[in-house]
Formats: structure tokens, sequence, C-alpha cells
């Protein structure tokens, strides 16, 4: 009787499926990993039969309680076109045009999901682009609170001039070149979100083995609902520095006020743009935007224009503690303001704002250009544009949108989970920017996510990734550098077995952290997966620190992957990147030359090395160490001494 209610309970539970289907994977154009078991997999009725053919080999299989059924084929050589096929009393389904050969995983977050289409020379890449045996499925954003039995959308799309603009361009690049060596189909199965942390991308029972999220794991929410109570706690703690504030009506109310503290306030340097990207992830309500601005003395009695970027519902603008402009309006306001309503020097406007509405995925703020920011008089403008300061309104009606970084795990549900157990030959990731605050935890959420994957999978799969490219300043080693420390992580992430990495801080733009030169980063990849998974016999690794030796006031560092020699690659002619330190901890620029494949480092500063950074900042620009065989060398300390991020958790 137990056993009856069970299956009842399971059978209720399960989805209400029509007719026998594939998984969405297992579709037109889909490319099949070779030489490995192909796990094939789908829905019908609840127990019932079906029959799966597939290159000449044909499977049998029962649905389960839930109505899922799964086969394995035997491993195939590279090959077709095939078709795959179900069939079962309820009906019969196909996919066409099958192809196997190699299936590479790309995932990560924004540099993954850059596009061929806004990379580096893109009308002359897709002149180049006809490849009807590469082939790309781009898994959609989504998230959920569990995991997911299959994809809601997606395609296989066949690289072509008209297609291959939308495609992963680390993705695509990898593929051309890996296919151009071997001749053999290429699937890219692309699962990546821009902004995202890696705790989204690790399943719950990965976390759960984990002595650093584990607590965090066991206190999952279950319903969004649950969700946005944990996401206002977070957020009020970093604004307030206590989770438990509650603001009134009445405490909100003096956010208007020429007088009001700011202290507690998200400072952000543009005033348009979502407020996601602003350091309030996912808030979607009414809040505040407030701003100094000074006014000269001749304005003072002149009726000036106030210029505000759009929000398309209810706005109110107050200008020092006063209603100046009440009302709904599309596109840029152009809000006229009477003399004497400004004063001369400082003032305080404060904007209050609702979500947008034509875009109600954009949220509270101000969209558009920042030149739509401005007050003029009719003859001057001062511009608006930037230093602004953001506070939410949490007294009032407000939610948290299902986004990336509002639950750990939640991209893993959705977006890997029902990839599993596809078959692959390896992953690409490119991802650690939105980590680098917290790049000493890193070490551990790393090479615990290719775990976890690889454990799901129950493949030790390849595993490639990006290091951390150049943004931000080229500081010195005494200031610190967040993304210094997460590529560290990365770099040590590397004992992991079948892992490699492409070194990237000499192809970034410190300017932008999408540097739009993908093809080196992808060949640099492409060169780990050429030399480890095809046995080609060719230089593929970047120099990496292997240990220092210090002999008087001189340290001498040797390198892994230096086998043929270092050299320098400027103009110039000198070594530059590369600071030391002695006891006191205090670093100082060095001077340094290649003996072979040894670097000689020192400073007139240094009596005795106790240390030696090399391109140790958020963007080592001066870096210019390689391996006679074109690989930049990777960042490295030799030191352990606490770095910034030490302190920093995962919440």
């Amino acid at each position: 009787m137990k056993r009856v209610l069970i299956l009842l309970l399971l059978a209720c539970a399960a989805p209400s499926f029509a007719q026998v289907k594939f998984a969405r994977l297992f579709s037109d154009h889909v490319v099949l990993q070779r030489q490995k078991p192909i796990p094939v997999w789908g829905w019908a009725k609840p127990g019932e039969k079906v029959k799966v053919t597939l290159a000449g080999q044909t499977m049998d299989a029962k649905a389960d309680p839930t109505g899922k059924w799964r086969v394995t084929f035997k491993a195939l050589e590279a090959g077709g076109p095939h078709s795959l096929q179900v069939s079962a009393k309820s009906g019969s389904a196909v996919a066409n045009d099958v192809l196997v050969g190699e299936v590479w995983l790309c995932s990560g977050q924004s540099n993954m999901e850059w596009p061929v289409s806004a990379s580096k020379n893109y009308e002359q890449e897709r002149t180049n682009a006809d490849f009807p045996q590469i082939r790309h499925f781009r898994v959609d954003h989504v998230v959920t609170l569990q995991p997911e039995q299959d994809l809601a959308a997606g395609e296989w799309k066949i690289a072509s001039a008209e297609t291959v603009g939308g495609f992963t361009a680390v993705g695509f690049f990898f593929a051309r070149e890996v296919y151009q060596k071997l001749r053999v189909p290429i699937g890219i199965l692309h699962s990546s979100w821009g902004g995202s942390q890696i705790e989204g991308w690790i399943s719950k029972e990965g976390m759960s083995g984990n002595d650093e999220l584990r607590s965090y794991a066991q206190n999952l929410p279950k319903t969004w609902e649950e969700a946005d109570v944990i996401m206002d706690k977070k957020l009020k703690k970093q604004l307030f520095k206590n989770a438990n504030y509650e603001p009134t009506l009445e405490d909100e109310k003096k956010y208007i006020s020429p007088d009001v503290d700011l202290s507690s306030w998200q400072k952000t340097a543009d005033g348009v743009g979502q407020w996601d990207w602003k350091g309030l992830m996912g808030f979607r309500g009414k809040g505040y935007m407030t701003r100094e601005v000074m006014i000269p003395s001749d304005w003072v009695s002149k009726q000036t224009t106030l210029s505000l970027a759009e929000n398309d519902g209810p706005v109110e603008v107050y200008i020092n503690g006063k209603t100046a402009y009440e009302g709904i309006a599309k596109g840029s306001r152009k809000i006229q303001v009477s003399a004497n309503t400004w004063k001369e020097g400082r003032n305080i406007l404060t904007v209050k704002t609702g979500n947008m509405v034509a875009a109600a995925w954009f949220g509270p703020g101000l969209s558009g250009s920042a030149n739509d920011l401005y007050v003029e008089d009719g003859t001057r403008k001062t511009s608006l544009a930037k230093d602004w300061y953001l506070m939410p309104a949490f007294a009032e009606k407000h939610e948290y949108a299902h986004l990336m970084n509002n639950v750990g795990t939640t991209i893993y549900n959705a977006m890997i989970a029902p990839l599993v157990p596809f078959a692959i030959r390896g992953s690409l990731w490119y991802q650690g920017e939105s980590n680098a605050g917290r790049a000493y935890q890193y070490r551990q959420a790393f090479p615990l996510m290719i775990s976890d994957w690889r454990r799901l999978w129950n493949d030790e799969f390849s595993f490639y990734w990006v290091q951390l490219s150049s943004f931000g300043t080229d500081r010195d080693s005494n200031k610190g550098s967040g993304w210094a420390e997460l590529r560290e992580a990365q770099n040590m992430t590397l004992s992991l077995p079948k892992t490699g990495m492409a070194v990237t801080t000499d192809v970034g733009n410190p300017n932008d952290i999408h540097p739009t030169n993908k093809q080196d980063v992808a060949h640099r990849l492409a060169t780990n997966a050429l030399k480890n998974d095809y046995g080609q016999n060719i230089p593929y690794a970047s120099p990496l620190y292997d240990q220092m030796q210090v002999s008087g006031s001189k340290a001498t560092i040797s390198f892994k992957n230096a086998e043929n020699g270092l050299t320098i690659k400027d103009r110039y002619g000198y070594l530059k990147g590369f600071e030391v330190a002695g006891d006191d901890k205090v670093f100082h620029y060095a001077k340094a030359e290649i003996q072979g494949n040894k670097v000689v480092v020192w400073s007139p500063e240094v009596d005795k090395p106790t240390a030696v950074r090399y391109a140790w900042s958020d963007a080592p620009e001066e870096a210019n160490l390689y391996s006679t065989d074109g690989f930049p060398a990777s960042a490295f300390r030799t030191d352990a001494w606490p770095g910034i991020t030490v302190n920093t958790r995962f919440e």
C-alpha cells in the first residue's frame, strides 16, 4: 500500500506528457560527443516503453513514474549526419542532421557571453564564419529555486555569416581553431550570464560539502518570498550596517531634506542606468536619487531648465526639500524651474522614481543618455551626469527581481542541471570579475564548482578558464588588488587535474571590463585543448611562478612552462612590472633582467629581498614578460601575506 501511495504521489508531481519527446538539447543540428558513451533522455507517459535509435544502434527503455526515460548509446566516432529517433505508443519524435564530434560547454559571465557581433573585426570575422559543422546552442537566462529537468527554450544553430553574430565569441573562435586543426564537428553548448557570481553556478549538494558554503546551502530559501526577505536583509546590512533596520515612512520623508545624511546611501558615479549595476542588485520599487548641485549667483533670479533622463512612471523632483515637479512623461524631461527656487552655491536635488513601466525589467532610476542630465539657464549648462546617491524606499511596497545573484545555486538549477549528463569533452570558463571582492574565498569556490560539475556528470572532463584580464587602475602592491588576488586563486586551481588557463592581462582594456579582442583569448584556450585533449605537440601554456632563490640583494625567480626561454615583448626592451619588498613588507618597483628561463630581480631600496611580485594590480599595463613561445607570464607573488579580500565572505 505504501509503495502504491508513493507512486501515486510521484505521478501527481510529475509533468504531464501527451506524447513521447526528447529533452530540448536533442533537437535538429545537435552535436553529440564522440568517443564517449552518449546519454540520451526525454519524457513519455509514466511507465511507457520507448525505443530510441541512433546510427544503427537501437536502445529500449521504460519511463519512470515521473515520465522520464534515458538510454546510453555506445561511443561513436566523428561523423554524420545521423537521425536520432524515439518512438512509443504515445507517438514519436525525431532530431535530424545530428553530428558526432567534439562538444564544449562554455560558461561564466559577460566576457563569455560577449557575442561575435561585438568583438574586434566583426565584419571581417563574418566572412570567415561559414562552418556548417560548427553548431551553437544558447541556454536562456533563467533562475529557479529547485533544479529543473529540462530547458524551456533553445535550439542548435549552424555557424554562418548570418548566425554567428549571436554566438559566444570566445566559444566560436575556440571552436573554429579546433575545427580547422581536427576537421571534426564542434558543438558549442553555451550557458553564461553577465555579472554572475560563481556561487550561483554551484549546486546545493556541492555547497553542502564545503565548510565555507555549507551554512548558506542549509538556509536556502524555499520560495521567492523568502528570498526577498533575505535580499532585504542583505541590502539593509550593506547600506545601514544593520540587517534588521526597518525605516518607516516618516524616516524616508527625511530623504528629501536639504540636510539629508547621505552616509548610508549608495554612491554611484553615473546618474543613468539600472540600479542593479550600481550596488542595489534586484531591488524593484520606489527609490530616491540625490546629489549636490552648485548654482552660480546670477542663476538664482532666473528661470532655469532641469533636464532628467527617462523614467516613464511617476516622478517627483525636490529642490532643497521643496517640490519642483510631479508627473508622468515619456522620454527625457525638461522641467522649468521657477526663479528663486535655486539658491546660490550648494543645493540638494532629489528625484523619486518607481520602476520603469514600458521596460519593467529595468526597475527604478533613470535610463537613456547621461547627456540628458543637466541644468541650464539658456546660455550655460551644468552637467548632472555624475556623483549621485541612491536609496531604496524600503518602507513602501517593493520586491526583488529574479536575477543571477539574488540567491546562490539558482543559476545552476535552471541553466546547468538540465544539461546533465549531456556528453561533453570539456568546459571553457570565463568568470571572476564579479567575485574579485571575495578573491580569497574564490580559492575554495572555484575548484569546488569544477569538482561539483565533474561529480554531477560523473566525468572528469577537461576544464580550461580565462584568467582575469586587465581592468581599472595600475597601482603598486602596497595598495593591494582584488583582481590580482582573484588571478592568484585561478592559478592555484591549476592544482586540479585536467585543467588549464589562458592568461590575458596583455589583451585587456583597463578602461573597459569587456575587451573586444576575444580572438587571442580563444586561441590561448584552444592551445590547451589541442595539446592536452587532442595530442598536438605545441606550446600551450603561460609561464607560471615556480620558486624564488635569494642571494644577497638579488632574487632569482624560476618558472614553469618556460623551457624554451623568456623574452620581453615591447619596444623598450627592458622588463617592467616587478616589485620587491624586504622584511618591512613595503614594496618598491624593481629592476629585472632575464637570464635564460629565469628572471633576476633587485632594487637599491631593498638590501635583502623577502618577497617579489609581478603584475600585481588590477590593470598591470606595463607587464611585459613572455615566454619565447609567445605566451604572457602570469601575475604572481612569492609571499603569502594577508591580502585585501581575506576576510570577505559570500552571504
